[in-house]
């Protein structure tokens, strides 16, 4: 084949590609990158792996014709899909909750973006003056998908956030110091309410109860959680099942304002931008003006 009679086959098959096609391959791209991110995410890297292993082993034995191993391989994946969802079945519960609960972030959310930035504000400072003491804490900050199966668990608050209620919450002394705070809205929903545990096993043995719990609920749901240590008085955040320890206080506010407010964090750093862009022309005007004076 030439170059020519080549090039001419390749514009004849774009002319056959329709706009739904486009469409097509792209929802299936986006399930696929969504599967690998979710997989990626859950202790099902090794299982994909081992299933990926046999299907491998099943075609060569196929093509060098070793019918006893692909007799065996073959009634065995005719079972596979009902084996796939009893071995998958948290990480299918998982993944159909958060499909099910959650609103799309494309509809725009309906917090009240005043209120959760007082929230905010006051967590950072209560889980300062916390670890300075090294008392324990778990906070939990609702997204879209709703927590009431875990806000039902603990004593119902409804109350604005403040340092003062906070610490008092945490305090060794009082009754609802064991359990996880959970604010929906920038307000306390609930205290001393009951999370899962992490059910991963890669995770560090220096990490305690709490720190898997508040691991475990940002798995199961879209959930920002804040853990600080009472070992160390450290403070770490959890999104999507990982965890990032020892943050300081400016990268934690930072990380809350990133996770909870992303539309006001983007309209703050165009603002910056613009602001310092004045101000750099500003410089640039007397530069120019002390000049042409001398």
């Amino acid at each position: 084949m030439s170059f020519g009679q080549m090039m001419t086959w390749i514009w004849n098959f774009i002319g056959t590609i329709r706009v739904t096609d486009i469409i097509d391959i792209a929802i299936i791209a986006y399930i696929i990158y969504r599967l690998i991110t979710f997989v990626r995410r859950t202790n099902s890297a090794n299982v994909i792996k081992g299933i990926a292993l046999l299907v491998a082993i099943m075609w060569i034995s196929q093509l060098l014709h070793l019918n006893v191993i692909s007799y065996l391989l073959g009634n065995t994946f005719e079972l596979g899909i009902l084996a796939l969802v009893v071995l998958f079945q948290p990480e299918l519960r998982r993944f159909l909750e958060q499909v099910g609960s959650s609103n799309f972030k494309l509809l725009g959310r309906t917090e009240n973006q005043k209120a959760i930035e007082t929230a905010i504000t006051q967590t950072v400072l209560a889980c300062q003056d916390m670890s300075r003491s090294k008392t324990g804490a778990l906070l939990v900050f609702e997204r879209d998908m709703k927590l009431d199966t875990y806000i039902n668990t603990g004593a119902i608050i409804n109350a604005q956030p403040s340092v003062e209620l906070l610490k008092n919450i945490f305090y060794p002394k009082t009754p609802l110091h064991d359990g996880a705070v959970i604010i929906r809205e920038g307000r306390i929903a609930g205290a001393a309410c009951m999370l899962p545990l992490s059910t991963n096993n890669n995770l560090s043995r220096e990490l305690g109860m709490r720190h898997r719990a508040g691991i475990g609920i940002s798995e199961r749901s879209d959930a920002v959680v804040v853990v600080v240590s009472e070992e160390t008085g450290s403070i770490s955040v959890a999104v999507e099942g990982i965890l990032k320890r020892h943050l300081n206080s400016e990268t934690f506010e930072t990380l809350l304002r990133k996770e909870l407010m992303p539309v006001e964090e983007e309209k703050q750093s165009w603002s910056m931008k613009i602001r310092s862009q004045v101000i750099k022309n500003e410089k640039n005007d007397r530069k120019e003006k002390n000049k042409k004076e001398v």
